[in-house]
């Protein structure tokens, strides 16, 4: 069983910065720059070095960072879930920041729709390659998370840049990006052409919830992997908006970005790393010498778009306490 030990995970984030782990995670990432024509061959997402990393700098931060795994803690004891809409669902306001240079980077407004929908499909367990959850992993699915996405505005704005890093400079607009819309009470996504971190491409990375409603706070993607309509294969399904969107409620990688690391999730398969492409069904790992079936069809692994197809009830109890009316997101909710 996992458990959260509030002390022993911040000083292991904060100690990761300089870990052979981030090291094992940037190796594993490389193989991410084999790009041709925006095309890559693995899943690399940043969003867990870019917390580390913050969290080392900012000692508010780790604070927020504290509390708000605290609160966790507490919503999935008591299982609280304050209810919005009729249905009991939280509605997220999402605003599409578009930042373009040539005209395929100027998505077009039925693709971002298209992503939207994708994202509505995943959350709610309604997505059609549902029905491919082994019958081991059922019992543990999500099903309907209770979250849901409205598209309520698209910017867009022309750049000469090529290529954007995970310095935030696409939220500044004196940088020439795009600055947040109230990202307290709106989900801010940002749309580029090309993504690198430390010299890697990858496909995108966000913000976690001790990060809400702060300038730079949202979630960024490559063009080539928003939406499917003209989106780069193998990730040609929206799945990585769907993963990043993730980590912006508050799930961290399924293997928890260390060797048999901890996601914080009791109903996730402890796993050795993150697995990549399209495994077969059943994959073993061995952790602390036991061996167990992983659940890498799960949208926080590193798999391609066609392979992963579900969240856990853990993982939906772990991001419906951060849209709460106590949780750290709590300012995303349409009334």
């Amino acid at each position: 069983m996992k458990k959260i030990l509030f002390g022993a995970l911040i000083l292991g984030l904060m100690s990761a910065c300089n870990s052979d782990n981030i090291t094992e995670q940037h190796e594993n990432e490389a193989t991410a720059d084999n790009v041709s024509s925006g095309n890559i061959t693995a899943r690399g997402c940043a969003s867990e070095e870019v917390r580390k990393v913050a969290l080392q700098n900012n000692p508010e931060l780790r604070q927020k960072f504290n509390e708000l795994e605290a609160n966790t803690e507490k919503f999935i004891n008591n299982k609280a879930l304050g209810k919005v809409l009729a249905d009991g669902t939280i509605e997220i306001p999402v605003v599409v920041n578009v930042l373009y240079k040539t005209a395929a980077e100027n998505i077009s407004d039925a693709r971002i729709a298209e992503q939207i929908a994708v994202l509505n499909a995943d959350y709610s367990g309604t997505n059609t390659d549902a029905t491919k959850i082994p019958t081991e992993f059922q019992s543990v699915s999500s099903g309907d998370t209770k979250i849901k996405f409205r598209l309520v505005n698209t910017v867009r704005k022309a750049t000469t840049k090529t290529g954007w890093s995970t310095n935030d400079d696409m939220k500044k607009s004196a940088k020439g990006g795009i600055d947040a819309t109230n990202p307290t009470n709106y989900l801010n996504m940002w749309v580029v052409s090309k993504m690198t971190s430390q010299g890697r491409t990858i496909l995108g990375y966000a913000t976690f919830p001790e990060s809400a409603g702060l300038w730079n706070d949202g979630v960024v993607i490559a063009a080539p992997f928003f939406g499917k309509t003209g989106a780069s294969s193998p990730f040609n399904l929206g799945r990585t908006a769907t993963h990043e969107v993730g980590h912006y409620l508050n799930l961290r990688h399924i293997w928890g970005d260390a060797n048999c690391g901890n996601d914080q999730v009791a109903d996730t398969p402890t796993q050795t790393t993150a697995n990549y492409g399209k495994p077969s069904y059943p994959l073993y790992n061995t952790c602390s010498g036991v061996q167990r079936s992983v659940m890498f069809m799960n949208y926080m692994d590193y798999v391609d778009d066609a392979a992963m197809f579900m969240f856990s009830a853990g993982q939906k109890t772990r991001m419906q306490s951060v849209v709460d009316a106590s949780g750290a997101r709590s300012g995303l909710r349409v009334y």
